[in-house]
């Protein structure tokens, strides 16, 4: 899928004889397949902001990667080699990043991730063109292993997929967990039957289940987990109760706590206009992955005001400023370039006919990651 966008006032670029885009972004993100929701909220929210920036100077190449991580290495030297593309975003998978993101950074590109965090981009493998606009991949799982604690949980059931967000997800939880494990799983990526793990569950003895199973994987597992008769309390990151995927699981879904840096009921002015804006826009309510692509956009938008990608120290100190009005509210980065933030507690709630998550209290105030000490650039 290529979308060669933008621009707003493009025409009349033309018109006047000048060049369609000064800065080149690339993005290549979940378009198709499994994922694709996730792709498409991260584009919509990013684009949403390119254009509320009134700027005609900035062209946004969007390629899909098909889940992929053989695609996504394509596209990115076409976007690199051909396109020659400045700033690169938008990958929402872990294996992807990895595939991609060390050699952009390489080449000497900027890398502003709107998702994906994985721990061996934050630590040792860090590099000083790569940006974490989102989290950390272990963020969210540790506020659930903290937020487990509050609630009295000491006998958690614990599970996610075999790749590299799904190890960071279960070892985040485990640091913050004061509690023992009744037991521990990795499912298969893409894994839609989850029959055989609702059984170890049910003879497990646990008292509580932790999960990350992301897109689809989550659908399917909290539908057949409701179906099941367990009765144990659910708690995960909101990867798994995101707004597009609540509509899908419906009542499974109603009452589960679950962690997020952002919710749509944050107050403050920059998110109350992004909720409304994205909602007119798109005729629905946004995500977290669209507040994710939204604040992205808003930190490139920020650094290009300061200082242009070819001269990379100045850029790279532009961004490092943050000087942004994020849906968060405050938003700083860590020495690794990976976002300092509080991270909140959730329950699924419906409105009307609509399912969607309220803010229940602070699970993590201004919290790092794990691995900032050990990256040195």
């Amino acid at each position: 899928m290529n979308l060669k966008t933008l621009l707003l006032s493009a025409g009349m670029a033309a018109l006047a004889g000048t060049a369609l885009a000064e800065t080149r972004v690339g993005m290549i993100t979940t378009l198709s397949g499994g994922g694709a929701g996730l792709g498409i909220d991260v584009r919509d929210g990013f684009m949403l902001a390119i254009e509320q920036s009134g700027r005609d100077d900035i062209e946004v190449i969007v390629e899909d990667d098909q889940r992929k991580p053989d695609i996504a290495v394509q596209l990115a030297d076409r976007m690199i080699q051909s396109d020659r593309v400045d700033v690169m975003t938008g990958i929402i998978f872990s294996n992807l990043a990895m595939a991609v993101v060390p050699s952009a950074t390489a080449q000497g590109k900027f890398y502003l991730s709107p998702n994906a965090g994985p721990s061996a981009l934050a630590g040792k493998g860090c590099h000083p063109n790569y940006f974490n606009v989102a989290w950390q991949n272990d963020n969210l799982h540790e506020a659930a292993g903290a937020y487990s604690n509050e609630a009295g949980y000491g006998n958690a059931f614990i599970l996610a997929p075999n790749y590299p967000a799904g190890k960071d997800a279960l070892t985040g939880f485990k640091r913050f967990f004061e509690g023992e494990l009744a037991g521990e799983l990795y499912t298969k990526l893409g894994q839609k039957d989850y029959a055989a793990e609702i059984a170890q569950i049910r003879a497990s003895g646990a008292d509580s289940v932790f999960f990350f199973l992301p897109g689809g994987m989550g659908i399917s597992f909290l539908k057949q987990y409701a179906d099941s008769g367990l009765d144990l309390p659910l708690v995960g990151p909101a990867f798994s109760f995101d707004q597009g995927i609540l509509q899908a699981v419906g009542d499974a879904a109603m009452g589960v706590v679950n962690t997020s840096q952002w919710n749509k009921d944050i107050d403050n002015e920059t998110n109350i206009a992004f909720v409304k804006a994205f909602q007119a826009k798109y005729d629905r309510l946004p995500s977290l992955y669209a507040s994710q692509g939204f604040d992205t956009a808003n930190l490139l938008l920020s650094a290009l005001d300061k200082a242009d990608p070819s001269d990379a120290d100045a850029f790279r100190a532009a961004l490092e400023d943050a000087d942004f009005a994020s849906t968060r509210g405050d938003f700083a980065f860590g020495p690794n370039h990976h976002p300092v933030q509080t991270i909140y507690a959730r329950r699924v709630i419906r409105e009307g006919d609509v399912f969607t998550n309220e803010i229940i209290g602070v699970a993590l105030k201004d919290h790092s990651d794990a691995y900032a000490a050990q990256c040195k650039f």
